[in-house]
């Protein structure tokens, strides 16, 4: 949200086709759900850890059941993740010098939102758990939360929507306007980010599931959640 990667649909004409839904019907969701480093930490899934691919009963649905990806596999391997990069998240918020603007860059689909484990016509779609309460935690300090995607900008308002009724504090939103989809969803991102350090933040840790949401720099440290190889949008 690769060149690299096998052809398959692109992230922004699925989220195109679920924003239509969403306008047409909303089903509501469970609702409980700075210079850049030159060498930026990275916290990443465990490398012998991978999705099952036998029952996937306890996944709400979605293209990730389709794909046999465990529902409560995958929950587990973010909550790891996660769990493994906060103490120092919260180490260098705690520790942040006087004036300084501190933030967090995330992803969205799979990242922060349960994207490919619903329906499309699920919305809002849910929170990551574990996700969302690292946001609130930096927020509440103080911190920044910027959300960096490559949904394309007619589906703005529903994705803001979506992350703040879902319980995540929004600093900021950017989104893939018509000239961003001309260019790699790694050099939108890269360019995003030294966008908002432009504006006086300093990137502590940018979040996301792929590859293309973590190269480039412009960020102390990157944070990867498990996409099972490009399955995962």
């Amino acid at each position: 949200m690769r060149s690299s990667r096998r052809i398959r649909t692109p992230r922004t004409a699925v989220v195109g086709v679920a924003a239509a839904a969403a306008v047409l019907t909303l089903v509501p969701a469970t609702a409980a759900q700075a210079a850049p480093a030159a060498a930026p930490a990275a916290v990443s899934a465990p490398a012998t850890t991978t999705a099952s691919s036998s029952a996937t009963a306890s996944a709400p649905g979605g293209n990730a059941a389709i794909l046999g990806i465990d529902y409560a596999t995958w929950q587990r391997e973010v909550a790891a993740v996660v769990d493994a990069a906060r103490p120092a998240i919260e180490q260098r918020i705690a520790n942040a010098p006087a004036g300084e603007k501190p933030a967090l860059v995330l992803d969205i689909d799979n990242t922060s939102l349960e994207t490919d484990f619903h329906w499309f016509w699920t919305y809002p779609t849910p929170a990551i758990a574990k996700v969302r309460a690292l946001t609130q935690y930096a927020h509440a300090r103080g911190v920044a939360v910027f959300f960096v995607t490559a949904r394309p900008g007619i589906i703005h308002s529903l994705t803001e929507y979506n992350l703040k009724a879902v319980g995540y504090p929004v600093s900021g939103l950017y989104v893939r306007d018509l000239p961003d989809l001309f260019e790699e969803v790694s050099t939108y991102k890269t360019a995003k980010r030294a966008e908002i350090e432009a504006r006086g933040y300093t990137i502590i840790a940018n979040i996301g599931n792929s590859p293309t949401d973590l190269v480039g720099g412009h960020a102390e440290r990157t944070v990867k959640l498990p996409d099972y190889n490009g399955k995962l949008s």
